[in-house]
């Protein structure tokens, strides 16, 4: 049997996932409302970690997909993985994530997740999980502060109450790029679905921090 099958997926705490995340994310950060934590496990041992949450830009995001309600959807906020597991685990573990959470969470109809192109990939995972592309925009929203030497994002300058300060700094080179998965196959996405050719027509390509072509991206053992 392959390893992969092997891997097992299962609600972990908040505490016990948010460790994993800021050992293993590229980011080093947590987002602090995620509320549900999915940890793989293979042997017994925890090798990757999918946190869900609200939407951090709940009212924006809500109308992407049609007759959205306030709690009909949910952010996957955080995939973090180590690099023990085999080719494809990760998106054999968002499949089981994604089953565990229409059985036991009916009333969510969908999944948002973004990828940063900017730092680290192009969400080739996501596409390999049967995800589709509605967005691919030049980053703007994430900077680096010049004084810190830290990346901070359009959100949380707004919470910190640094939003002029922030303006004035340079965004970080690249393009972020927005996933959204239907749970509910009868939800209609509102806006125009990309074609995943579209991400290497404009130079969005990206791997691990690398900018990519297509035929290179599909050499890599592992995309995220």
């Amino acid at each position: 049997m392959s390893l992969v099958k092997e891997i097992q997926v299962k609600v972990i705490p908040s505490k016990i996932a948010n460790d994993f995340v800021i050992k293993n994310h590229y980011s080093g950060k947590v987002v602090n409302n995620s509320q549900l934590h999915f940890g793989c496990f293979l042997g017994g041992a925890l090798h990757g970690v999918m946190s869900f949450g609200p939407s951090i830009n709940k009212k924006g995001t809500i109308r992407l997909v049609k007759d959205t309600k306030w709690n009909d959807f949910i952010e996957l906020n955080r995939l973090a993985f180590d690099q023990f597991l085999p080719k494809y685990s990760e998106s054999r573990c968002i499949s089981i994530a994604i089953k565990l959470i229409k059985k036991n969470a009916p009333h969510i109809k969908w999944i948002i997740s973004f990828a940063d192109g900017t730092q680290c990939g192009d969400g080739g995972i996501y596409r390999a999980s049967g995800f589709s592309l509605v967005g691919i925009v030049k980053n703007t929203a994430l900077r680096l502060n010049p004084t810190t030497n830290k990346l901070i994002h359009v959100i949380q300058a707004h919470h910190l109450k640094i939003a002029k300060e922030f303006r004035t700094w340079k965004p970080c080179t690249g393009y972020q790029l927005k996933y959204i998965y239907l749970i509910d196959k009868k939800c209609i996405i509102n806006v125009p679905i990309l074609p995943f050719s579209k991400i290497y027509e404009i130079g969005a390509g990206m791997y691990k921090g690398k900018k990519v072509s297509s035929q290179e991206e599909r050499q890599t053992a592992r995309v995220v």
